[in-house]
């Protein structure tokens, strides 16, 4: 090494000859050495120019990447920036199919600001997160070729859900009805790529509603811009208390439109009526037996409310036309269904209070030769009671406080059961509730805060609520004694107070009825009842 850093090493450097001597012996200035004038002026430079030269720290970079990002901003506020997708790369599919993230990214593609980039961006991302196939999503934004201004790509980066199968076990009751229902599910979450949903579901009530299906949801099929829901399923309804009937029904339902504010479902099913006590009454034994079900089901929604277990401001509205028959069969079930329903709610401005107010309405007729004459399908017909909130269900004429589930409007008697010790003797089993064709109900519910602070936090609050409804018989030429004036005369009303505890799932109130207006045969009473209402869209 000494050898490399000093070629003679034997002779020190400050007595070797200097190297700038002339012929003559004297000095030269070497080009190469800088005069000391000059070495002096180069270092105030030096120091001069020292400032300018240093890296910029952390800070300042930080200082200046914010300056850009908030000119940036303002400049989209206040004019379009032009930019245009030049690719999309999508990271971490290793099971779904590209094409299926894909359809979810068309905004993306077809963005030309960036305005219309960032609003795009964040549309796929709740997209693709609906599809409940990915645990995360994550959109980012780079800035495209070099040689090709104004463009950018976007990266999709997504992982894939670990947890294919998931599962729900619950247990339902419904102290109105007097009833439980213990209900179970499984899901498969993404088994062949698709985005594929499969799921089995088992609901067990030993005293009214028992059913068991399954079904499959794709969110890309072939054509469809919809998702496509297709489900077999087997029920059947215990309602031999109430109306002397029970009811089976084995069927496939297939959705063929699903957005946000429409729904178009088809059903195809094979129903039996049975009464299995042999009292029905006369109407009721006119319907048992076989038939088909062919129908298909639109339904508008409009839900512009700010809550759909307490709402405090905003309206909905829904209406559902159906129509069965559609199947040459002369046992197949023909009927036309219309219903409206309707929903306000009005802030107060104090105490978090709030009016809510809504009115539904249905009609159900037959048609086909001779339908004036014939009597509406039972099964289709409106039967209103049940102590479920209206508040948060939506879709048609079906509760009015305080009155059992089924248990208001039109009845007839049960066949009478004769003594066989005295056949001149009988008695009546009881009566039937039979519904109606036409349906009409309202309510108004006030809801308020509750003064503990501790309740407040949890969503506790109180309500004050009254209500009302009736049903009527149109069909068999019932139509022509119909009069508005005694329908809205023989009204059923209820009134009442309680509190109401809402969870994620379902909303719980302990309320106490008062029934203002009853017949007799209705099965309205006043008390105290504990309830669960779920939403119902």
């Amino acid at each position: 090494m000494a050898d490399s850093e000093n070629p003679n090493p034997k002779v020190d450097p400050e007595q070797q000859p200097p190297s700038n001597l002339n012929q003559n012996g004297l000095h030269e200035p070497d080009p190469e050495e800088p005069d000391d004038d000059e070495f002096e002026e180069e270092e105030e430079d030096d120091d001069d120019d020292e400032p300018l030269q240093r890296k910029p720290s952390s800070e300042e970079s930080l200082r200046s990447s914010k300056a850009k990002l908030e000119g940036l901003v303002r400049r989209m506020e206040t004019e379009k920036v032009d930019l245009r997708v030049h690719d999309v790369v999508i990271r971490g599919n290793t099971k779904t199919k590209e094409y299926l993230i894909e359809a979810e990214l068309e905004g993306i593609r077809k963005a030309t600001t960036m305005q219309e980039l960032l609003e795009a961006s964040a549309k796929a991302n709740a997209k693709l997160k609906e599809l409940d196939i990915f645990d995360s999503v994550r959109i980012t934004l780079d800035s495209g070729p070099p040689e090709l201004p104004r463009t950018a790509n976007v990266l999709v980066d997504v992982v894939e859900t670990e947890s294919v199968i998931t599962g729900e076990l619950g247990c339902y009751t419904k102290p109105a009805a007097r009833s439980w229902t213990a209900e179970g599910s499984l899901k498969f979450k993404n088994l062949f790529g698709y985005g594929d949903m499969w799921d089995g579901s088992l609901a067990y009530g030993p005293s009214q509603t028992s059913e068991i299906s399954a079904g499959v949801l794709l969110p890309r099929f072939k054509g469809f811009v919809t998702p496509v829901t297709a489900r077999a399923f087997l029920l059947s309804q215990d309602w031999l208390e109430l109306s002397s009937y029970k009811e089976r029904m084995a069927g496939l339902s297939l959705s063929l439109f699903s957005t946000r504010h429409h729904d178009i479902v088809y059903n195809l099913g094979w129903r039996t009526l049975t009464d299995p006590s042999q009292m029905a009454s006369k109407s009721i034994r006119r319907q048992l037996g076989h038939g088909l079900l062919s129908s298909i089901k639109y339904t508008f929604t409009l839900d512009k409310r700010n809550s759909c277990m307490r709402p405090t401001r905003g309206y909905s509205f829904v209406s559902s036309s159906h129509v069965g028959g559609l199947s040459p069969d002369s046992r197949s079930v023909r009927f036309l269904r219309q219903e409206l329903d309707l929903r306000y709610a009005v802030p107060f401005g104090f105490y978090h209070a709030a009016l809510n107010f809504g009115v539904s309405g249905g009609v159900v007729f037959p048609w086909g030769n001779g339908f004036l004459n014939k009597p509406s399908s039972l099964p289709e017909r409106f039967f209103l009671g049940g102590d479920f909130s209206p508040v948060c269900t939506l879709g048609g004429p079906a509760t009015v406080w305080g009155f059992k589930t089924r248990a208001l409007g039109p009845t007839e008697p049960r066949r009478h059961v004769r003594d066989n010790s005295n056949d001149e003797n009988s008695e009546s089993s009881g009566r039937d509730f039979v519904g109606g064709d036409l349906a009409l109900s309202a309510f108004a519910d006030i809801s308020f805060d509750l003064p503990l602070r501790w309740l407040r936090e949890r969503g506790v609050h109180g309500h004050v609520f009254a209500g009302a409804g009736n049903v009527a018989k149109l069909s068999e030429n019932e139509f022509r004694k119909f009069s508005f004036q005694r329908f809205f005369e023989s009204f059923r009303s209820s009134v009442g107070a309680g509190i109401v505890i809402p969870t994620k799932l379902f909303r719980l109130e302990c309320n106490y009825y008062y029934i203002l207006k009853q017949f007799e045969h209705d099965g309205g009473k006043t008390g105290f009842r504990f309830s669960l209402s779920a939403p119902s869209l």
